[in-house]
């Protein structure tokens, strides 16, 4: 499993000089009127999509792929990859546009040969593939996600980038440029984690400047209401918070939460506008019972076997994937 962590050298040495504006964002193709449900006994595709610093055909994300089939028998996964190389696949993590890798895995997605022929997905998204997965959601969403699951995910976004260790001058050297050009169109437009740093205390620059976090968390003045519409098709929305987690800061942004670095307080979703005012469809989603909260026990992806096989039972099964008019 991925974590949230500080660049290597060998990652950070793959970025180039040249710079590029920030592209629009905008939803790529309209989502059904209602939520897709199975009909048949076999269960949904389930389509993964892993964190940073890890790869497509990494040992430990093939196991999930196994463990799901065998708790599921019949279940197709479906590995997202921006590239066919795992290396490239893995910088990419790391280095890249946000808005075109999520523009890629629309596209292929919807032109699978398994996938596109499918009344619906599943998906779980794992540390920054979560937001990645909300954000395919929320913009095009075809083929449509049932139900989604993330795992210490930044859906709210980081209030702080991870610190190098003491002799790692060259993650030092990077680290203080991208403190000091946080919102540069270099630095928004090519380093993967900056395009969902999100700090309180410069919400201006955050709205103005975000290549990612401001658009699909709808924050901007004008308001997308197809990125609301779509999450509301989806029949289960499940987040993971973990319990002892350090590396991702604000752990509670699992939870869509609000954190000031300051004083320590955390605002609940439930508490701010963006939930109360449904910029996202979260409340619709809450009202209807479709919305949960859940606590992983341990630090940021410390999965254990028992805790993914319950959660492939309990969401991604053949019938759990059936309506029950919930």
């Amino acid at each position: 499993m991925a974590r949230v962590a500080q660049y290597t050298n060998s990652i950070l040495a793959l970025t180039t000089l040249a710079s590029a504006a920030i592209l629009p964002q905008k939803p790529l193709v309209p989502a059904p009127d209602e939520p897709v449900t199975s009909t048949s006994s076999t269960p949904l595709p389930l389509v993964v999509w892993h964190g940073l610093g890890d790869n497509y055909k990494a040992d430990g994300l093939r196991s999930i792929g196994s463990l799901a089939n065998s708790t599921n028998p019949g279940t197709y996964t479906y590995f997202i990859r921006l590239d066919s190389d795992p290396s490239a696949d893995r910088t990419a993590t790391f280095l890249g546009n946000l808005t075109e890798q999520v523009t890629q895995v629309c596209d292929d997605l919807s032109t699978h040969p398994i996938l596109s022929g499918a009344p619906a997905i599943n998906a779980l998204g794992f540390s920054q593939g979560g937001q990645f997965l909300r954000a395919y959601t929320q913009r095009c969403n075809n083929p449509p996600v049932h139900t989604l699951v993330t795992f210490g995910s930044q859906h709210n976004g980081i209030s702080e980038f991870q610190n190098c260790a003491d002799d790692d001058w060259i993650c030092q050297s990077w680290d203080g440029y991208l403190k000091r050009n946080t919102w540069s169109k270099f630095v928004q437009s090519r380093l993967v984690p900056a395009q969902y740093y999100r700090n309180p205390k410069d919400l201006e620059g955050y709205l103005e400047n975000s290549n990612f976090l401001a658009d699909i968390n709808n924050e901007r003045r004008v308001k997308n209401t197809t990125y609301r519409e779509n999450l509301k098709k989806l029949k289960r929305f499940v987040m993971f918070m973990f319990e002892d987690d350090e590396t991702v800061v604000p752990k509670e942004t699992a939870y869509f939460a609000e954190y000031n670095n300051t004083s320590d307080a955390v605002t609940k979703v439930q508490e701010r506008r963006l939930y109360k005012e449904d910029w996202l469809g979260l409340k619709w989603l809450d009202d209807k019972g479709r919305l949960e909260f859940r606590v992983a026990e341990g630090r940021h992806m410390q999965l254990s076997e028992e805790l993914l096989r319950d959660t492939f039972r309990m969401y991604f099964g053949a019938n759990a994937t059936r309506d029950d008019g919930g």
